[in-house]
This record gives C-alpha cells, sequence and structure tokens, in this order.
C-alpha cells in the first residue's frame, strides 16, 4: 500500500457520522488535490471492514460511485443526511472538510 493510500484510508475514517466529504476533499487532505479519480479508485479496491466509504460522494453532493446506490442512500439516512435518489440534500450544511 502507498502512502497516498494510507492518507485516504485514514481521512476516510475520520469523517464524521451524518457528515459526507467529496472525493476531491479526500484528495485534498491526503496531499494531493488533483487526485479525486485516483481517490475513488483506492476506495473501490480498498477492503476495509468498518471504513465509511458510504459517506465519500461525488462533487456538488452528487451521490455517484458506490457499489449499491440504494445501499449508499439507506446508510446516509441511517445516519440523518438528507438524500433523495441521487443527491445529498443541503450538502453545503453538511459537508465534511476536515474541520
Amino acid at each position: 500500500m502507498t502512502p497516498f493510500e494510507k492518507k485516504v484510508l485514514t481521512v476516510v475514517s475520520r469523517i464524521p457520522p451524518g457528515r459526507v466529504a467529496t472525493y476531491g476533499d479526500v484528495a485534498r487532505l491526503a496531499g494531493k488535490p488533483r487526485a479525486a479519480r485516483a481517490v475513488g479508485n483506492i476506495l473501490r479496491e480498498a477492503d476495509r471492514p468498518g471504513l465509511p466509504y458510504h459517506r465519500v460522494i461525488a462533487a456538488g453532493g452528487r451521490l455517484g460511485g458506490y457499489t449499491s446506490l440504494a445501499l449508499k442512500r439507506s446508510l446516509l439516512a441511517a445516519e440523518g443526511v438528507p438524500v433523495t435518489p441521487g443527491r445529498v440534500m443541503g450538502f453545503a450544511r453538511i459537508r465534511w472538510q476536515g474541520k
């Protein structure tokens, strides 16, 4: 595992329940702000039980990039995140940027 992959998984593990971060946010916090696509690839290949992959969403609040969007929606909704079929509502309010 590369140092960047480790950083990505660490950042994802820090996203609090009820909050979301974009692939770009995760890339920036892991030290490579232009590597959003790489973050998606890392998360697709990672197999870490308990890691909140569902809290990482596409730009602008779109759900995107998950094995089952229905599962992603239900996991986010269970944490109190308001979701529509393809988007997180109130994205700016619940976006976590590592602060």
